[in-house]
């Protein structure tokens, strides 16, 4: 049994009708990879897994759990956590609070202490910014605090929702390396991500999404020498 299953998946925002059918596979242990252009549907379909918006027709399951109709905070509770797009940090509250509020549905303090060590120990930047206000924090300081507040709620699955998004490529390379040290920990991650270079070199698994609709998926290695990935999301014409 998949960690995570989409199964058929269809969500509509009034008259729009923003996912067709989606199906995909997270396993323990894995990072699996969402690509597609702006509007394909990825943002979407984190949403929709994670109870922010609910699925008109088929099934997201977690652990074999149908996940319908819980409500966001439950599916935190249960493991599953999302870093959304944009961030989501609370800028007129200091670093610190903002790494509070992670850990907000947990009482075990000192696995609380420990993991909020472990997050400051990935992004040294932050803990030289506890009392400061996350609104005045650079956009790759923001982007880290997002990623660590998220681990503060203990994971077993991250969804990632365009962590290098306006974001400088050396500060990218920072991201993607600290992604890759949470994969190696033991977190399964799926990611949405528009810079498909990034998320393939990353990934073990890859789906591709147009118009709401999955059209690829396989390896991600083999899908990063696809013609039509390459020319599409990778600007590579040979």
């Amino acid at each position: 049994m998949a960690m995570l299953e989409l199964d058929g998946v269809d969500v509509h925002y009034g008259g729009i009708h923003a996912l067709r059918g989606v199906s995909l596979k997270v396993e323990a242990g894995e990072v699996v990879t969402l690509i597609g252009a702006n509007g394909a549907g990825k943002t979407t379909t984190l949403r929709a897994i994670s109870g922010l918006v609910r699925p008109t027709k088929g099934k997201v399951r977690f652990d074999g759990k149908d996940l319908t109709g819980v409500p966001a905070h439950q599916i935190v509770a249960s493991g599953l956590v999302h870093a959304p797009e944009g961030r989501g940090i609370f800028s007129n509250m200091t670093v610190e609070e903002n790494l509070d509020l992670g850990a907000f549905l947990r009482h075990d303090k000192t696995a609380v202490a420990k993991d909020r060590e472990h997050a400051l120990t990935l992004f040294p930047r932050l803990r030289e910014r506890l009392a400061q206000n996350a609104g005045t924090l650079s956009g790759g300081e923001q982007q880290m605090l997002a990623i660590a507040r998220a681990l503060l709620s203990r994971p077993r699955l991250l969804l990632l929702d365009e962590p290098s998004l306006g974001l400088a490529p050396q500060i990218v390379a920072t991201i993607f390396k600290i992604v890759r040290t949470i994969a190696a920990e033991g977190t399964t991650i799926l990611l949405v991500e528009q810079n498909a270079h990034m998320a393939l070199g990353v990934a073990s698994r890859a789906y591709v999404l147009e118009v709401g609709e999955i059209v690829l998926q396989g390896p991600a290695a083999q899908l990063a020498k696809d013609d039509k990935i390459r020319k599409a999301y990778l600007g590579i014409h040979d």
